[in-house]
């Protein structure tokens, strides 16, 4: 069977799925976050923000860098703010700001996208 990844042309970090998950990712956030105590605006809600766009933003700077070794970089460090968001989140659902199945959803797409990323970064170490 031919392997059709050598038919797909990345032609901008619009079109890695591993970024398009990063981003819904943020949005649900920041969904999420509208309903948070006021008080945490400038705590846990601007922090969990940060985490969870730095991880899409990483990822897009990483793949406009000329070279594979820059993107793996960039890579490595959207992968490092995957744990930062869940410790966030942990807490947040551990004071009640998030429900068990508002956690249970983020989990579940914070392990998507991190399943998601590590094989990308797999992928370009074979190169």
């Amino acid at each position: 069977m031919p392997d059709v990844s050598q038919d797909i042309v990345i032609k901008s970090h619009r079109d890695l799925i591993v970024w398009q998950k990063a981003m819904d990712l943020t949005v649900r956030i920041y969904h999420l976050t509208k309903s948070f105590p006021k008080e945490e605006t400038y705590g846990l809600i601007s922090q969990i923000r940060r985490a969870a766009a730095s991880i899409a933003a990483n990822i897009a700077e990483g793949q406009g860098r000329r070279s594979s070794k820059e993107f793996q970089q960039f890579l490595a460090n959207a992968r490092g703010s995957l744990p930062e968001l869940d410790t966030h989140l942990e807490l947040s659902f551990r004071v009640g700001y998030l429900n068990k199945e508002q956690h249970t959803e983020l989990k579940s797409k914070i392990s998507e996208v991190g399943r998601i990323l590590n094989g990308l970064m797999r992928s370009l170490n074979k190169d």
